[in-house]
């Protein structure tokens, strides 16, 4: 059928992409304004990252009664939590669970991937297009893609040649993967790395670990969790809920007042012994209020580690080439691991490092770097995300002119408060680029830009308002105090993927807000109680024949 002989699209009120916790509770809150929404979901069903990562070992790295909602005080009570750090499977029944309790269901379409967003400049209003050739037309379109979701498979020379298994860690199969009697080569060691790495060594016959960058980890310190703190808890919700949304990262703790050499050696190291036995993500890297904004403060943790990696560690060799020293500790995402570093004292696991030995391409039989080739069954990429950005370049979204958003974010990404681009009215981002995202805990986020974004529709649609946009200079102005924040840090001393560097091509920019989730929530409130101070609201006398935005 020719374009001219499409029938007309569907049209409702808004369009949210993504099924994930972002996308089920934008869907929930649209509803309550009495908004028609579709929401699509590439996946067969909910979860979003939680519903793609079931690599072995992979777990939550903020607690799970942390990493949960609180817009139910009912859904809060009546939800019991296993472990303290919770598993993939048991975050993905509670996500199944949510979307069945609020009978979300029903408006999501699953296996169904959203390949274009265009905006009509004249009719106020966005097409969507799906794969399936579908077009839907809304006043709102809500992006709810995930800042974790769009794997970054790497770029090898002969990966198609490779006559065994190759997995990914984000998109592991749904029946899983049993190694038993394999020869297995793991490539890459960040988080999933860590978390897979142990448990596939239980299993494979030989594993062999291709490290090109080592990583900072503490023990997680997991445990199933006692009735009594369930119940206390419980019984304190509300104000542990606050103390979250006023935190610094949405994961409470107390913050230092002093420096790491405003104390004596051996006060310094016991607070960092503190920290490693606390089991809690960011716990060493905020042990002192300069061990992110100075090297040699910073140098003293680190080297904390490294003796803890030592003592780990029986080969010496090995042990060298797991201490992390080309970048400060706390720069790259930190990790959490079950008996990561005790695992390389097994004799059938070996650590490659990529740093002497690289890649040169992946053959028939298995790997072959600069000195030798390794024969293996199967490998596993274990290479992350093209993070914060991935997701949405891979949708042709055009604003005002046709501007493409890839185009517009090629030298990296430019928005305001990381929930609004300028020329992309009504296109908002949950939980995207330049707002405290990943250096969060992402419920907490989540949910604050999922009720900013609900709240800013009832105020437009109550002033019988139709478009919200930013300008430029706007724009420019937080993209520039984004940087100058990070900037003042250690972080953009790291190639990592908060600054895009895991991708080949991709703009070397640091991404996330670093002005913490309580100071970035007073300043999206404020900006909202001010009429959207920064925004450029405005109305059109266009008629929206079946929804009800106007």
């Amino acid at each position: 059928m020719s374009s001219s002989q499409q029938s007309p699209p569907e049209q409702v009120d808004a369009v949210v992409v993504g099924a994930g916790f972002a996308g089920l509770y934008q869907l929930y809150r649209l509803r309550e304004l009495g908004l028609s929404t579709r929401v699509f979901e590439t996946a067969g069903s909910v979860g979003g990252t939680w519903y793609w990562n079931r690599y072995p070992g992979a777990r939550c790295d903020v607690e799970s009664m942390a990493y949960s909602y609180s817009f139910s005080e009912e859904l809060e009570q009546e939800w019991e939590w296993s472990e303290r750090y919770a598993t993939q499977p048991e975050i993905l029944r509670y996500a199944r669970h949510v979307s069945e309790r609020f009978d979300l269901l029903k408006d999501i379409d699953f296996n169904t991937t959203v390949t274009g967003a265009v905006y009509d400049h004249l009719a106020h209003c966005w097409t969507v297009t799906t794969d399936s050739g579908e077009r839907v037309t809304a006043r709102f379109v809500i992006m709810a893609t995930g800042c974790l979701s769009a794997a970054n498979l790497p770029r090898i020379s002969g990966i198609g040649s490779f006559t065994g298994a190759i997995h990914h860690t984000a998109r592991w199969p749904h029946d899983g993967v049993d190694f038993t009697g394999k020869r297995v080569a793991v490539i890459g060691t960040g988080s999933s790395g860590v978390q897979s790495i142990p448990l596939i060594a239980e299993q494979a016959a030989e594993l062999t670990v291709f490290q090109r960058t080592a990583h900072y980890t503490l023990p997680a310190r997991n445990r199933p969790l006692r009735e009594g703190e369930i119940r206390e808890r419980k019984a304190g919700y509300r104000e542990f809920r606050e103390e979250l949304r006023r935190s610094p990262t949405g994961i409470p703790r107390e913050l230092p007042a002093r420096g790491a050499f405003e104390v004596t050696a051996e006060e310094r190291e016991s607070a960092y012994e503190t920290a490693w036995d606390s089991g809690v993500l960011g716990a060493l890297s905020t042990a002192f209020k300069d061990l992110l904004v100075s090297p040699a403060a910073n140098e003293t943790a680190a080297e904390f580690v490294r003796d803890k990696i030592r003592s780990a560690v029986a080969d010496p060799v090995t042990a060298e080439a797991l201490c992390p020293r080309d970048y400060p500790l706390g720069t790259k995402r930190p990790c959490l691991d079950t008996d990561y570093y005790a695992t390389y004292n097994k004799s059938h696991v070996r650590l490659v490092d990529l740093r002497t030995t690289p890649i040169e391409e992946i053959t028939e039989q298995g790997v072959r770097t600069a000195d030798r080739e390794y024969q293996v069954d199967a490998i596993v990429f274990a290479t992350g995300f093209d993070a914060l950005t991935g997701a949405l370049a891979a949708i042709d979204i055009r604003g005002r002119q046709g501007l493409a958003l890839r185009d517009k974010w090629a030298a990296g990404p430019r928005n305001y408060l990381g929930l609004v681009t300028a020329g992309f009215p009504n296109l908002f981002t949950v939980t995207g680029p330049l707002s405290p995202s990943v250096l969060s805990n992402m419920m907490v986020s989540i949910e604050q830009h999922v009720e900013w974004i609900t709240d800013c529709i009832a105020y437009l649609r109550r002033n019988g308002l139709t478009e919200i946009d930013t300008t430029a200079e706007v724009e420019d102005a937080w993209t520039e105090h984004v940087a100058e924040i990070a900037s003042g840090t250690l972080y953009p001393q790291a190639a990592s993927w908060y600054m895009g560097a895991n991708v080949p091509g991709k703009p070397r920019v640091f991404m996330p807000y670093l002005g913490g989730v309580g100071a970035y929530r007073v300043k999206c409130s404020e900006v909202a109680a001010d009429g959207y101070t920064g925004f450029t609201l405005s109305s059109c006398a266009v008629e929206w024949t079946e929804g009800v935005a106007l």
